[in-house]
């Protein structure tokens, strides 16, 4: 029994990779979970690359546990979150894959990169009920369709550069960075930094038809940003958004 983990892009179908797409054509079954129907275009769109890329193979869908956002222990909150994802995880491939079948999950971007797949496999694994192989196929990150979106590099000559979510960004900004790629903020964070001499460039449905791009100084767009992201999210329900924050070497 083998599980591929296979990165397919920030949104666009011309993301995958070659080696996703042979990786793909040679999958038994597909898992995926249902986020519900405010998010079903997602899994249009895996559907859509499966089309494109697919031979003979099953798709079999499960319910996405709710997470609690509210929580004021997020840590927790999150690895309890992991923990019934494991379980239906758990139960489709011990259900639905032969022993020597292939099975994939395809992960939106990059599996390294804020994706919580490969630490349910580990969970799952450690549990000892279940036995495969893991294979993790890299793809196109959010981060790195941002970049090639607005052209610019994501690093400043001999500088690092940080990764990092909205939840600590809106404690401060890292120290020793000047370039900050901020995923995963729910709450504008960027919106609460002093230093409106920033520039930001922020995207959103990257490689999507509904893609959004504004880039400036953060004194002068700031407002712009938020204003254009609350109106998608209340469009379509749901919002996923990446920014990179650069400040002067100062």
């Amino acid at each position: 029994m083998e599980i591929l983990v296979i990165g397919i892009g920030a949104g666009d179908p011309d993301h995958l990779t070659l080696q996703a797409a042979k990786a793909i054509e040679r999958v038994d079954v597909f898992f995926v979970l249902d986020k519900g129907e405010v998010k079903q275009e997602l899994v249009d769109l895996r559907e859509e690359i499966l089309r494109r890329h697919g031979s003979q193979y099953r798709l079999v869908v499960g319910r996405d546990p709710e997470r609690d956002r509210s929580s004021a222990a997020y840590v927790e909150s999150v690895d309890d979150w992991r923990r019934r994802r494991a379980d239906v995880c758990a139960d489709l491939i011990a259900g639905e894959l032969g022993a020597d079948q292939v099975g994939a999950f395809l992960v939106w971007g990059d599996p390294s990169l804020y994706d919580s797949t490969l630490a349910i496999l580990d969970d799952i694994q450690d549990r000892g009920e279940l036995t495969f192989d893991v294979e993790v196929i890299p793809g196109i990150s959010s981060v790195s369709a941002l970049a090639a979106r607005h052209r610019v590099g994501l690093n400043q000559v001999g500088r690092p550069i940080q990764i990092t979510t909205g939840r600590r960004l809106a404690k401060s900004w890292p120290d020793e960075v000047d370039d900050v790629v901020v995923m995963l903020d729910a709450q504008t964070a960027f919106t609460a930094h002093t230093d409106q001499d920033a520039e930001i460039y922020w995207g959103a449905y990257l490689g999507t038809p509904d893609e959004l791009l504004v880039a400036g100084k953060l004194s002068e767009v700031a407002e712009e940003i938020t204003e254009i992201r609350a109106a998608a999210r209340e469009r379509k329900g749901w919002i996923m958004d990446t920014y990179l924050l650069r400040r002067n070497q100062r």
